[in-house]
């Protein structure tokens, strides 16, 4: 049986300075990232051990520990690929249309997904998904690592809000780094998410 494993960055820890320094991506990546990575795997481990001993007394609190630490896995290996140091700008062609149609323009859209990010309370993030059932692009926060909307949506961008993804470099104005997250969107890969979650195909990276 296979177990997660931290993904290798598309680019180099220093390749999206100055908006989001090397020293922060290594402590971002190789830190954080990768407990989130071994918490899933542990507790995995916890879990088949309680089932084989038929002790399932804690099997609540495993069961919370996997889902936050598996839905920080998953958040991040998106969050990776939605950054690209010659990213910024504008997407083009349906997923501008479908932005223009569903937030009424692409200011529209930066600005509310802007201050979902920078108001999530305590940790967490703010997230452009697809809504199957209602077929229609969304802006959601996502409290820690857990949605607050159905769980059938497919994040296709996300902007983590962790203090541990900008404090070392923008102290506790978060507004400030959010706004240098559109200079790094990779709008090739986001909209690669937007067709493959139209077509309703699971757009989750292999973790």
């Amino acid at each position: 049986m296979g177990q997660y494993t931290l993904p290798d960055l598309p680019y180099d820890y220093g390749a999206l300075a100055p908006a989001i320094t090397g020293e922060i991506l290594e402590l971002h990546h190789g830190k954080h990232h990768a407990a989130y990575v071994k918490g899933a795997n542990d507790t995995l481990d916890r879990i088949a051990e309680a089932r084989d001993q038929r002790e399932f007394g804690g099997l609540v609190g495993l069961e919370k520990t996997y889902a936050f630490n598996l839905s920080g896995h998953v958040l991040h290996t998106i969050f990776w690929d939605n950054l690209s140091p010659d990213g910024g700008d504008r997407p083009e062609g349906e997923l501008a249309a479908a932005i223009d149609e569903h937030f009424g323009s692409f200011d529209g859209f930066s600005a509310q997904l802007t201050s979902a990010t920078s108001t999530v309370q305590g940790s967490g993030w703010g997230v452009l998904a697809w809504e199957p059932l209602g077929e229609r692009l969304i802006v959601e926060q996502v409290y820690d690592h857990h949605g607050n909307v159905g769980a059938n949506t497919a994040p296709l961008l996300v902007f983590d809000a962790w203090e541990h993804a900008y404090y070392l470099q923008y102290r506790n104005v978060r507004p400030d780094y959010v706004q240098k997250l559109w200079s790094l969107v990779n709008w090739t890969d986001v909209t690669r998410r937007f067709d493959i979650a139209r077509a309703g195909t699971s757009i989750l990276p292999k973790t």
